[in-house]
């Protein structure tokens, strides 16, 4: 299939699953996951119509980006290491996977030196796996309101990525889990947490039924390509 066709595919399957629990499909951003894929690609999609696009290899994204449509909007959602936090903050409208209060006193500092203000995601080890990265939510409740208090980040909700599984039933408990944590996360700050990053080409639908505002998918969009260690889509 084309990626016309993904497209056309991917948005029904949201529209379906916003329908089946009562929201509005617009609720939903489908964010194209485009690592690995070259700036031909990501010009084919944004003449179809999709303009939100997820890197999360600083290299790659700063030899893309500069390649791809103007119109195309980038959010980061890889493991952030406080060397390629300046270039994060010069890239990106949104940066995901956050997952230490020294990434975020970091990214504070480089927005404050390039005279803006940077939204971020919180990352949250939604099961615990050692090989993954992210806030025990615990910690994150614990951090919250210094997090929230560094004067050049806005913290706009919560992220996750929950232990892989062929079916994509077995992930609704981390979804509801990750949820849940957002509501405890609004308590403290009595303010609204407007986004929640979940979900993947496997389980977008499942993600979106639990309160998703942001999937990130990609091999059913693209297509495959080669398998990385960490997956972010």
């Amino acid at each position: 299939m084309i990626f016309s066709e993904n497209l056309s595919s991917i948005r029904q399957r949201i529209a379906a699953a916003c329908a089946r629990a009562g929201r509005d499909e617009n609720s939903v951003t489908l964010l194209a996951v485009s690592k690995s894929h070259p700036p031909e690609a990501i010009q084919a999609a944004v003449d179809c119509g999709q303009i939100f696009f997820g890197e999360n290899k600083i290299q790659e994204a700063k030899a893309k980006i500069p390649l791809c449509p103007g119109k195309a909007r980038w959010q980061f959602i890889g493991h952030l290491q406080s060397n390629k936090v300046r270039d994060a903050v010069e890239l990106f409208e949104l940066i995901q996977g956050v997952d230490s209060l020294a990434i975020a006193k970091e990214i504070s500092k480089r927005a404050e030196q390039a005279a803006k203000t940077m939204p971020i995601l919180l990352e949250v080890n939604v099961a615990g796996e050692g090989s993954k990265f992210g806030y025990a939510p615990e910690k994150l409740l614990a951090e919250l309101a210094e997090l929230n208090a560094l004067p050049r980040i806005e913290v706009h909700g919560l992220m996750a990525i929950p232990p892989y599984a062929p079916i994509a039933e077995k992930a609704r408990p981390y979804f509801q889990k990750l949820h849940g944590l957002k509501i405890e996360c609004e308590k403290i700050l009595g303010a609204p947490l407007p986004q929640l990053s979940m979900g993947m080409s496997g389980d977008f639908e499942v993600a979106i039924e639990e309160g998703a505002t942001i999937v990130r998918v990609g091999t059913a969009l693209f297509g495959e390509r080669m398998s990385n260690v960490r997956r972010m889509e």
